[in-house]
C-alpha cells in the first residue's frame, strides 16, 4: 500500500529520514531506504542526523544529502527546532520518516509542515505522527524489520522479506585509511571492536580479547590485528595492547569514515554488540559477534558469514549498562576458546587479502 499517493504525480518526491542517535541503529535502518527506493524509484532521500552518525549515512548510496542536526542530545531546544524546521520547509518534503521514538524529534517535521509524518507511537506522539506504527513489548520486532516496516502501511505483521543492510566504500577510501594508520593492504587483517557505547555490560573482557589475539598471531604470524573504536574506547584498547603488544591500537586514531574503510578490507571482524559490529555486517565482512547483556536475536549480524556468541544465561539479556548481579558471567564465562574454535578455520580459509 502506497504511503505517498499525494506525490504520485511528482517527478522526484523528496523524502526525509530522521536518524536514530546510535550508529548501529542507523546501519540497521538502511534497508528502509532500499525499500523506499524500490517503491518510489525517482524519490530523493535526505537524512537528518547527529554529527556523530552522519558519516554512516553518507556511505549509503540511496542518500542524496545528509543534514547534520544542531541539537544537543537530550535537550528540547524548542527555538532551535523552529529555526531548523523553517529550513526544512523550503525543501518541500513529501514525507518524513521519524526513526527515534522521542517526542522532540517528531516536533521538527510537524513544525516544517511536512504532510506525511511516519513513525512509531513512541512518547505518545499522536498528532505529530499521522501515519502511526505500533510495536509490542511482548513480541518486539528485531531492529531491521522494525525500521523496514515504516516503508509500508501500518500492520501487526513485520514485512518479509527484508533486504540486508549495506554500506559502500571505495577502494580509494580504503587505501587512504590504510595509509593513514600505517597498515599494509597486502597483509591479512583482523579487526577487533572491544568497545560498546551503551556500557560495560556489553563488553567482552580485555583479557579475553588479548588471549584471542595471542592465539591468532601464534598460528597466523602474518596477520595484522587492529583494535578499532572511538576515543572513548582508547583506554580499553590500550589495556589489550599491554597484554598483547603486537596488536595495532587504532581507537581514537581514526575518524568514523576511516574506521569503516579499514573494516571494509578486513578478513574477519570480532566485535561486541556495538555500532562497529553492524557496520561490519553491512560491509558483508566475516563477523564474529559477542553478546552478553543484549539479545543476539534482536540485532544480529547479516553478513554472508557470521557467527553470534552468547551463553544465553538465565539472567540474560538484562539490557543493563552494568551487570546488576555484579558477576558479569555472560561475558566472563564466554572464554576465548569458544571463539577460537570457529575462527581458526575461518582465518585459514581467508588468509589472502579480501
Amino acid at each position: 500500500m502506497s504511503l505517498l499517493k499525494s506525490s504520485a504525480n511528482e517527478a522526484s518526491p523528496r523524502l526525509l529520514i530522521i536518524s536514530p542517535n546510535w550508529i548501529g541503529d542507523a546501519v540497521m535502518a538502511q534497508p528502509l531506504l532500499q525499500l523506499l527506493k524500490s517503491q518510489y524509484p525517482p524519490c530523493v532521500i535526505d537524512v537528518l542526523a547527529p554529527t556523530a552518525v552522519a558519516p554512516v549515512w553518507r556511505m549509503m548510496s540511496e542518500v542524496a544529502t545528509v543534514l547534520e542536526t544542531p541539537f544537543q542530545h537530550g535537550a528540547l531546544q524548542l527555538s532551535e527546532r523552529w529555526r531548523f524546521a523553517r529550513l526544512l520547509r523550503q525543501r518541500a518534503y513529501a514525507a518524513a520518516y521519524i526513526l527515534p521514538n522521542t517526542l522532540k524529534y517528531a516536533l521538527v517535521p510537524w513544525m516544517a509542515g511536512i504532510k506525511k509524518r511516519i513513525g512509531y507511537k513512541g512518547e505518545s506522539r499522536y498528532g505529530l505522527i499521522n501515519t502511526m506504527h505500533f510495536d509490542t513489548k511482548a513480541q518486539p520486532r528485531a531492529m531491521v524489520p522494525f525500521y523496514a516496516a515504516l516503508a509500508f502501511a501500518p500492520t501487526p505483521q513485520a514485512p518479509a522479506p527484508v533486504p540486508k543492510p549495506r554500506l559502500s566504500v571505495t577502494i580509494e577510501q580504503a587505501q587512504d585509511a590504510f595509509a593513514h594508520v600505517g597498515l599494509s593492504m597486502t597483509k591479512p587483517l583482523v579487526c577487533f571492536a572491544p568497545g560498546a557505547e551503551f556500557g560495560n555490560a556489553k563488553r567482552w573482557p580485555v583479557s579475553h580479547f588479548a588471549e584471542l589475539a595471542h592465539k591468532i598471531l601464534q598460528d597466523f604470524p602474518e596477520m595484522q590485528i587492529a583494535l578499532m573504536g572511538s576515543p572513548k574506547d582508547a583506554a580499553i584498547c590500550q589495556e589489550i595492547q599491554q597484554l598483547c603488544p603486537s596488536v595495532h591500537q587504532l581507537a581514537g586514531k581514526t575518524n568514523l569514515q576511516q574506521a569503516v574503510a579499514l573494516m571494509s578490507a578486513a578478513n574477519v571482524v570480532v566485535s561486541n554488540d556495538s555500532g562497529l559490529l553492524h557496520i561490519a555486517s553491512a560491509l558483508n565482512r566475516n563477523v564474529m559477534a559477542i553478546y552478553g547483556s543484549t539479545d543476539p536475536d534482536h540485532a544480529p549480524p547479516f553478513s554472508d558469514v557470521a557467527a553470534s556468541f552468547s551463553l544465553r544465561l538465565p539472567c540474560a539479556p538484562c539490557k543493563q549498562r552494568e551487570c546488576p548481579l555484579g558477576h558479569h558471567d555472560c561475558m566472563q564465562k564466554l572464554d576465548a576458546n569458544l571463539l577460537w574454535q570457529p575462527l581458526k578455520p575461518l582465518l585459514a580459509s581467508t588468509s589472502q587479502r579480501i
